[in-house]
C-alpha cells in the first residue's frame, strides 16, 4: 500500500481504489508540535518569507515523511503557488501527480481528470464506484456531527472543524474514522446543549453568538476556542463542510462539481448564504491566509453577503496575536450589542 500525499482535497476514491492511502499533508502539518519549524525548514531551503505559510509547510512535511513518494498536487482549482510547489519536490525525488478541476466546472473536463488519475494510480471506474459507496457511509457521520453542530447545539465548532476537515483523507483509515465518529456522535448527544450552559464568571446566561467561518482552515486552530471562550460559537465551517460532500448524488463526476471550493467563488457565496440562513448566523468570520491571491475575493463576498463581516488574516501557526484578539473581541462586542 503506497502513502499518496494530497495538497487538498482531490478525488480520494480513485486512490482508495487503487488500494493506496491518501494522506493530507495539511492536516500533518498543521497538527504537528512543530509546525512553525516546518516553515523554517522551507526558508532555509530558498522559500522567499512571503510566500503562503500553507506552501512552506507542505514543502517541508513531505521531505519529513520519507515514506510519502508520490503526491497529487492541484494545478486548478487551489493556490497557485502549488505549481512551484510541485517542481521543488520534483527536484528532491517525488512523483508528482497533477489534478486539475476545470474553472467553468465542465463535466466532461471534470471526467477526463478523474480519468487520468485512474489510469495513472492503475484502477478502474467499476471500483472507484464501490469506493464512493464505501465513503459515503463514512460522510454520512460528518454530516451528523455537523447537524449536531448547528441544530443541536452540542459540539463546538472546534470539534466541527476537526471531523470534517479530516474527510479529505479520511484518516487514511475509513472505517476506523467511522468508528471514531460514532463513538464522538454517541457522547455529543448526551451533552447538554452549549446554548444552554452557564457561562463561567457570569451572573446571568446570554444568548450565544452563532458565526459561520468561511474560507481556508485556519492556520491557527485555537481561534474556535477563543471565540468561546468570549460567548460565541462556530456553527459552520464552509470549506471543511465542503470537504465532507455534503450533497447526496450517486454520480462521483457531479459530486466533484457540486463541491463548492476548487470553482468560482459565486458558486460559494450560494453555499454560504443558504447555510447562513439555515444556521440563523449573527456574523461572519472571514479567514484569509497572507499572500493568498484569495484576499482578493473579500471585497466580492463583502458585496454580496448581508450579514456582519470580520476580515481576519493568519500568517504563521504561532497561534491568535493580540491585535487579532483585540479585532474578534470588538467584532463579538458589535454584534452583542
Amino acid at each position: 500500500m503506497r502513502k499518496i500525499g494530497l495538497t487538498t482535497t482531490v478525488p480520494v476514491e480513485v486512490i482508495y481504489a487503487a488500494g493506496d492511502r491518501p494522506v493530507d499533508l495539511n492536516n500533518i502539518f498543521i497538527t504537528s508540535p512543530e509546525a512553525m519549524r516546518r516553515l523554517e525548514e522551507a526558508e532555509l531551503a530558498g522559500f522567499p518569507r512571503n510566500v503562503c505559510g500553507w506552501i512552506k509547510g507542505l514543502y517541508s512535511t513531505a521531505l519529513q515523511n520519507p515514506e510519502i513518494q508520490h503526491i497529487v498536487a492541484v494545478t486548478q482549482g487551489d493556490c497557485s503557488n502549488t505549481h512551484a510547489l510541485m517542481e521543488t519536490w520534483e527536484v528532491e525525488g517525488i512523483e508528482i501527480i497533477p489534478f486539475a478541476f476545470p474553472y467553468d466546472r465542465d463535466p466532461d473536463m471534470l471526467r477526463l481528470q478523474m480519468d487520468k488519475l485512474i489510469n495513472v494510480l492503475g484502477t478502474n471506474w467499476e471500483d472507484v464506484q464501490v469506493q464512493k459507496k464505501r465513503l459515503d457511509q463514512v460522510r454520512a457521520l460528518a454530516w451528523e456531527i455537523d447537524r449536531l453542530t448547528w441544530e443541536e447545539n452540542k459540539v463546538s465548532g472546534f470539534e466541527n472543524h476537526l471531523y470534517l476537515v479530516s474527510c479529505s483523507d479520511f484518516n487514511g483509515d475509513p472505517e476506523g474514522f467511522a468508528r471514531e465518529m460514532e463513538e464522538f456522535i454517541q457522547k455529543a448527544v448526551a451533552r447538554e446543549p452549549f446554548s444552554e450552559r452557564s457561562r463561567p464568571g457570569t451572573r446571568r446566561k446570554k444568548r450565544e453568538i452563532r458565526l459561520g467561518y468561511i474560507g481556508v482552515p485556519p492556520i491557527f486552530p485555537e481561534l474556535y476556542d477563543f471565540l468561546e471562550d468570549h460567548g460565541a460559537r462556530v456553527v459552520f465551517n464552509e470549506v471543511q463542510r465542503q470537504f465532507a460532500m455534503p450533497f447526496k448524488t450517486d454520480d462521483i463526476v457531479e459530486q466533484y462539481r457540486l463541491y463548492t471550493y476548487p470553482y468560482k467563488v459565486f458558486l460559494r457565496l450560494e453555499d454560504i448564504a443558504r447555510e447562513a440562513e439555515l444556521r440563523h448566523l449573527d456574523g461572519i468570520i472571514h479567514y484569509t491566509q497572507s499572500f493568498c491571491y484569495r484576499q482578493i475575493e473579500d471585497q466580492i463576498i463583502r458585496k454580496r453577503l448581508d450579514f456582519p463581516i470580520l476580515t481576519l488574516e493568519g500568517e504563521n501557526p504561532t497561534g491568535l496575536d493580540a491585535r487579532n484578539k483585540m479585532r474578534l473581541e470588538s467584532f463579538l462586542s458589535m454584534i452583542g450589542d
